[in-house]
């Protein structure tokens, strides 16, 4: 009869994941607004930041409501808020921060 000899390694400990996306406290109190503000069936959708295109000044990002993310969207989610992220504008958001900005003439993300 033969003996086998079998050596057991521990796999190495996985690092946490990084959130390819920040959210202020200004952008998380106006999308709960509007969210809250929104009728009942559109209460369930979730905001989803895409790409439009490359032009002069560089991306062009869009903001939309959707009801279900896709197969490869990238979900964030942070302080009880949910933002999908298109998988062709996730490597052209990683380390960004995302802001709310009011001011008298415009108001923007």
């Amino acid at each position: 009869m033969s003996t086998a000899r079998v050596m057991v390694r521990m796999a190495p400990a996985l690092k946490g994941r990084r959130s390819p996306l920040t959210l202020t406290e200004a952008a998380v109190r106006r999308l709960k607004e509007l969210q809250s503000n929104s009728t009942s069936e559109d209460r369930n959708k979730t905001l989803k930041i895409g790409i439009q295109g490359k032009g002069c000044s560089g991306n062009a990002y869009t903001l939309s409501w959707v009801e279900a993310a896709k197969k490869f969207d990238e979900k964030v989610t942070q302080d009880g808020v949910t933002v999908l992220i298109d998988s062709k504008a996730l490597l052209t958001l990683i380390g960004t921060e995302m802001d709310w900005f009011e001011g008298k003439l415009a108001s923007q993300f």
